[in-house]
């Protein structure tokens, strides 16, 4: 604010300065004159009044004010406004830039726990799975030697049973086979 003011005096004095060294271009004698010599002009006599840069110096000095009120306040509030806008949209982006980076350290915070959680679990999972499958391996080996042992006295049995069968049936058989071979019944 204190800028716009300062800019805005700074403007009227240039301006004021501006019109001060400026008069109209003035034809002399066989040459033009751009910028004519203030103090010749008023030597030579002329009417202050009627000299053109007393002229445009007063109409300079009347259009300050409507100039000042129509174009340099309006222009100035509106710069003012706008720095104030501005100013009011770099605060709030680095609030919501503060924000942000609180919510996705948050959301950082919150998926690194997530992902503990979840290997934990896993973890459990996989211990529980291996526990069951121990068990379950115990359980078939156990069935398995079971069946074995078993099949082992069934098939001990069974041999026994064959051997004294085989034992009974090679008396009968070697009798017969005896009396083959000497060709009368060994009985």
């Amino acid at each position: 604010m204190k800028t716009h003011r300062m800019m805005q005096r700074t403007t009227v004095l240039a301006a004021l300065l501006l019109a001060l060294g400026a008069a109209p271009a003035h034809a002399a004698e066989g040459d033009l004159e751009i910028f004519p010599d203030l103090f010749r002009i008023l030597s030579l006599g002329e009417s202050p009044v009627r000299s053109h840069y007393v002229q445009l110096m007063a109409l300079f000095l009347l259009m300050i004010a409507p100039v000042n009120r129509i174009v340099l306040k309006p222009l100035l509030r509106v710069l003012d406004e706008r720095s104030a806008k501005i100013e009011g949209a770099r605060k709030r982006a680095s609030e919501i830039s503060a924000q942000a980076e609180v919510v996705l350290a948050q959301y950082e915070r919150a998926v690194e726990g997530a992902r503990k959680q979840a290997e934990e679990l896993r973890k459990g999972e996989l211990d529980g799975t291996r526990g069951e499958q121990v068990r379950l391996l115990a359980e078939a080996r156990q069935r398995a030697e079971s069946e074995v042992a078993g099949a082992r006295s069934g098939i001990a049995g069974a041999l026994a049973g064959a051997r004294a069968e085989l034992r009974g049936g090679t008396e009968a058989l070697a009798r017969e086979a005896a009396a083959r071979v000497l060709g009368r019944s060994l009985s």
